[in-house]
């Protein structure tokens, strides 16, 4: 059995220095490290319990490519703080069928971020008899 220690996404962005504007200052992710010098030196940013690094450079996005899933508290809150910081949003907060209110928002290169919040009443949150 592989015993993981630690994990994380990584993009290799078309415009590293952009991605880095986008990441860091309007989805405002907090940076874990650093590496490397110049404009594509590395930068691994928290994701909650996991990590997304941006290193190296691509001629293109990668296609199909990644999606980020990312729990925030409360997506409502998050969906006007990033408007008001720039960011596109592709569509804004739904409740889905399946319970859980989701706004859907992408990086520059196009990568899809699905921002998601669980209701208190969701079964993720709650289990009856436990």
């Amino acid at each position: 059995m592989v015993h993981v220690l630690s994990s994380r996404i990584l993009l290799r962005p078309t415009d590293p220095e952009r991605s880095r504007a986008f990441y860091g200052e309007q989805l405002g992710l907090s940076v874990y490290r650093e590496f490397g010098t110049g404009p594509e030196r590395g930068t691994v940013y928290f994701l909650g319990g996991g990590f997304l690094e941006l290193s190296g450079r691509s001629d293109a996005p990668a296609s199909p490519g990644p999606r980020l899933w990312l729990q925030v508290e409360d997506v409502t809150a998050a969906c006007e703080e990033l408007r008001a910081r720039g960011v596109e949003i592709v569509r804004p907060p739904v409740r889905e069928p399946w319970g859980l209110v989701e706004m859907w928002t992408a990086d520059p290169d196009g990568t899809p971020i699905v921002l998601v919040e669980i209701p208190a009443d969701h079964p993720l949150r709650y289990r009856p008899g436990i």
